[in-house]
């Protein structure tokens, strides 16, 4: 297994680059890790490296507008641009993938599988389903457009993210952030990510509809979990039963302790669950094209 990431890099095409971190062996079976709107791929906490563990080959990408991928030159933020990278990453990989999407990154994937059914070995989708609470996703919209100036130093971006997920304890050592940040010219600290991404004419927001992406979950066949933070307000019990009622094979875990970003909250339990899910189904590396039926159970974490 490898112990540090190597870095990756995947050409998806109209000028976009996307960055990653990859661990395990490259003949392993491949599993994606997406992160969510105005994330980095480092918000999988040991994840990866647990996969990896485990015998797959897991990646961890930036998606478009994020860490050290290329900002979109068209501006495009559109759920359909995120899927399209999505596939351009499939297609550059030895064997279909797993694909682990959390939020923005639970969307591309349920619209690529959804919509090309077979394209993905399994589906892990983390606190997002086709429908969510206004009143959580305005919250995040909010958090995400309050510091369009930034922070002048990393206490203050600290002291944000501790107001905005008061039941995660406030790390000691802001440092770790620096991940997350960038220092722009004039010395402030900034999010790592294209700020057209929320005030753009192509924004994430700019098109929602529910509708299709209820048509994706009815579509899906391969092996499906949905994780679900106990504590998120975006993601609200009955979401979870809505898709849970389209896509009646899935597996359902829901992480007591854990908010909207459960890889971040709870990130040994959350681990337990994806390893778990993902060790039961056949090694996509000596079957590469072949569908795993899938599992209906439930589980509570």
């Amino acid at each position: 297994m490898t112990r540090r990431p190597e870095r990756v890099a995947f050409d998806a095409g109209g000028g976009i680059v996307l960055a990653g971190d990859a661990w395990g062996s490259p003949d392993g079976p491949p599993v994606l890790l997406l992160h969510g709107g105005g994330q980095t791929r480092h918000a999988w906490g040991g994840t990866a490296a647990a996969l990896a563990g485990a015998g797959w080959r897991a990646i961890a990408l930036d998606q478009r507008g994020h860490g050290d991928s290329t900002w979109a030159p068209d501006g495009d933020y559109r759920i359909d641009a995120f899927a399209d990278d999505l596939r351009a990453v499939v297609a550059a990989l030895p064997a279909r993938p797993a694909v682990v999407g959390a939020s923005l990154g639970g969307l591309a994937t349920l619209v690529v599988e959804g919509e090309t059914p077979g394209t993905l070995a399994a589906v892990v989708l983390v606190d997002i389903g086709p429908r969510t609470q206004p009143a959580g996703v305005e919250r995040i919209v909010a958090f995400m457009r309050a510091r369009p100036d930034g922070f002048a130093t990393l206490d203050e971006a600290a002291d944000a993210v501790a107001a905005y997920a008061p039941h995660r304890p406030r790390p000691r050592d802001p440092k770790g952030l620096e991940k997350n940040l960038r220092r722009t010219a004039d010395g402030r600290w900034r999010w790592h990510w294209d700020p057209r991404l929320m005030d753009g004419e192509k924004r994430i927001d700019a098109t929602r509809d529910p509708a299709r992406l209820d048509t994706c979950a009815r579509a899906l066949r391969c092996p499906t979990l949905l994780v679900r933070g106990r504590l998120s307000d975006l993601l609200s019990e009955e979401d979870a039963r809505h898709f849970l009622s389209l896509v009646p094979t899935a597996r359902f875990a829901d992480v007591s302790g854990a908010g909207h970003m459960v890889a971040g909250d709870r990130n040994d339990r959350f681990t337990r669950a994806v390893v778990d899910f993902l060790g039961g189904l056949p090694c996509p590396s000596t079957s590469p094209r072949r569908a795993a039926s899938p599992r209906p159970a439930r589980s509570r974490s």
